[in-house]
């Protein structure tokens, strides 16, 4: 595949990454459709009155759009990204008529799970398309760009929808914004947005950075920086799923009106979304692990002041504080993983983290629908806030202060300067013959990558072996992992065959 022509960074791809933020700001605003009016309209429209029950719209949006981040992560490079962005679009167009014409409460969370694949679908394509165009230098800029104009939407749409709900009425007219949302987001995907898999491969084959064993236990469990991350990111969503389910009932209970319960709700979001323009870029030039810990216990501290507060200025002021924690988490979650992970499995770490993260929608409105039906919204409240503090005191132990790049791969003047001295290294060129005769380093043994299982036992253990390709990264990444797990020294050359000859002309 040829990339030369194809340039990465924010103002070489301004055109495009401006399109995306635009098309993330509509995946946002399908959210806020809901985010201000749901647990009244359950409960007018169906009887639905239990915390549980109303939480349960959450649950199924938070487990269908986990796994929908998953598989959009794994598809991405298969299927494409736009292609993944334009069916999740395709899935949303229904949703908002299915809300106004629901027949039962289940008809409700129906809708929901197509809502939650929807939104894994677009938001995690949109998310994996714009760290493709960025490269590494502007990553937090761009995913906080990303995030404000995703979580900025939800707030004014969250906002819209209270004052159109204490107008008109809770159905149909909230809705109505959502048929809007949809249909303009599918025309923009499907008109204007480009694929962006060529800039991964741009990317690759300069990069060097060591492909993890097992792409989702690594980022899940044993990488201290990836997993650190997920978890807070699992916990940070539980507690958004506890604010967008119990928030709203806690001020109904303090007889707040329509219009100023939208008003509190819609700050958090708000301040979320635009903080994010300047947290994302703070993300690229101060340390990660200090943000993603004061963010996470602020949110852990303005949680906890909520059941000691019932006037306006009091509890917008949390939500307020609430939404700025946030903001210092949530585009270094994704900035880090960048960075901590390789070009081609970008994707699949990114949708494992929010695969997790998004579970926390789930697992957050459960436990706080179970203990505040069981103990109080109050129990519910200061239980959500424990965990989120101790999230915070996981990443301060667990993870390191510097995200580590480890390096696959050796660099032409490391091998130069070894066999300069006589060290026993031996190159094993894994293309093919034709590829080999071509152009090839000198004294390089030629044993394609397909031909290497078999010709194993004729190899030397006690020597260094550098296994080279054209570009490095690829057939010589395979060809050294092979080798290693046969229980050979083996490395691959950063840059592989091309770069050799461009240093040594």
């Amino acid at each position: 595949m040829n990339t030369d022509q194809i340039k990465l960074g924010l103002k070489e791809n301004w055109k495009q990454f401006t399109l995306l933020v635009i098309v993330n700001a509509f995946v946002g605003g399908m959210i806020g459709m809901e985010r201000s009016i749901f647990p009244q309209f359950a409960e007018l429209e169906f009887g639905v009155a239990s915390k549980t029950a109303i939480l349960s719209f959450i649950t199924a949006f938070g487990i269908t759009k986990a796994i929908a981040n998953y598989y959009t992560g794994r598809l991405a490079n298969k299927f494409g990204r736009k292609n993944l962005l334009l069916f999740g679009w395709l899935l949303a167009i229904p949703i908002p008529f299915m809300l106004i014409y629901a027949p039962n409460w289940g008809f409700v969370i129906f809708a929901n799970i197509l809502l939650g694949i929807s939104q894994g679908l677009t938001w995690s394509s949109t998310v994996v398309m714009k760290i493709d165009l960025v490269g590494e230098k502007d990553r937090g800029l761009a995913m906080g760009l990303n995030e404000f104009a995703g979580y900025f939407a939800v707030g004014i749409v969250a906002f819209l929808t209270g004052y159109a709900a204490n107008k008109y009425g809770v159905t149909p007219y909230p809705f109505y914004i959502g048929i809007f949302i949809s249909i303009v987001g599918f025309i923009l995907t499907a008109l204007w947005v480009k694929d962006t898999r060529v800039f991964v491969h741009k990317e690759s084959a300069t990069d060097s950075t060591a492909q993890l064993d097992n792409v989702f236990l690594e980022t899940t469990f044993k990488n201290k920086t990836l997993s650190s991350v997920t978890q807070a990111g699992l916990i940070n969503n539980l507690n958004d799923g506890m604010i967008w389910g119990l928030l709203p009932m806690v001020l109904l209970s303090l007889n707040y009106n329509n219009e100023n319960i939208g008003i509190i709700t819609a700050i958090y979001p708000t301040v979320w979304g635009v903080g994010q323009l300047f947290t994302g870029k703070m993300s690229d030039h101060y340390s990660k692990k200090a943000m993603l810990f004061w963010g996470m216990l602020l949110q852990g501290l303005a949680i906890l002041l909520i059941p000691f507060s019932n006037e306006f200025y009091v509890l917008a002021s949390i939500s307020a504080v609430l939404g700025l924690g946030t903001a210092l988490v949530y585009p270094t979650f994704l900035s880090t993983i960048a960075q901590a992970t390789s070009p081609r499995q970008r994707a699949e770490s990114i949708g494992s983290f929010r695969l997790w993260r998004d579970l926390g929608y789930a697992f957050g409105a459960v436990i706080s629908g179970i203990t505040a039906d069981l103990f109080g919204i109050e129990y519910a409240i200061f239980l959500i806030a424990g965990l989120t503090i101790l999230s915070s005191l996981i990443i301060k132990f667990r993870m390191p202060e510097q995200i580590k790049k480890i390096k696959a791969c050796i660099e032409v003047e490391e091998v130069k300067e070894a066999l300069q001295a006589n060290k026993k290294i031996q190159i094993i060129d894994v293309r093919s013959k034709e590829e080999y005769d071509r152009a090839h380093i000198p004294n390089a043994l030629n044993i394609s990558l397909q031909e290497l299982k078999n010709s194993i036992t004729q190899l030397d253990k006690n020597v260094q072996f550098v296994t080279a390709c054209g570009k490095g990264g690829g057939r010589s990444a395979e060809g050294a992992k092979l080798l290693k797990e046969y229980g050979l020294n083996a490395i691959w050359l950063c840059g592989g065959t091309n770069k050799w000859f461009d240093i040594h002309e």
